[in-house]
């Protein structure tokens, strides 16, 4: 199936919204998306137009897009594009929306503190398994009085303690 997959950078410009469906929980929020370019008259940067998407999240990523995010936050949304157009009230209306597959703070803007969420489906946990013991990477060496086979090495003597 050939879907348009976008990566959007611009700003949360509304809360999100949760609601929790049968199939699992959904968020929703509008993002603003403006470009930038130099402007070489006036020597600095300008704003060109805003573009606003409606971003949706499902399941665990609806969860953590409902607690994490603010109005104002910077932020990255990779998804599907869909682009649908309706009629309403006599006039036609096309809107722009990103079925989220991932969303996430944009760092080039700030800082963030990950915090891993809990699986939604605890179940027994998982008994701890048990150490193992740490690899030698050493290749021991081979000596011709051996045969070709390696050398055990002498167990090293005590050192004494002044």
């Amino acid at each position: 199936m050939n879907e348009t997959m976008v990566c959007a950078v611009g700003n949360v410009a509304t809360q999100p919204v949760y609601r929790e469906l049968a199939g699992g929980g959904s968020a929703r929020f509008r993002l603003a998306v403006t470009s930038r370019y130099w402007d070489r008259e006036k020597n600095t940067w300008t704003d060109g137009h805003t573009n606003f998407f409606t971003v949706w999240a499902n399941r665990q990523l609806a969860t953590n897009t409902a607690t994490s995010l603010t109005v104002g936050d910077p932020v990255v949304v990779q998804g599907r594009l869909k682009v649908r157009t309706e009629t309403r009230e006599g006039q036609q209306r096309t809107s722009a929306d990103i079925d989220a597959v991932a969303i996430g703070h944009d760092l080039a803007r700030g800082t963030a503190a990950f915090r891993r969420t809990g699986k939604p489906d605890t179940a027994a946990p998982a008994p701890p398994s048990p150490p193992r013991p740490e690899p030698n990477w050493e290749t021991p060496a081979e000596s011709p009085a051996t045969g070709g086979q390696p050398e055990s090495d002498p167990e090293p003597a005590p050192m004494a303690v002044a």
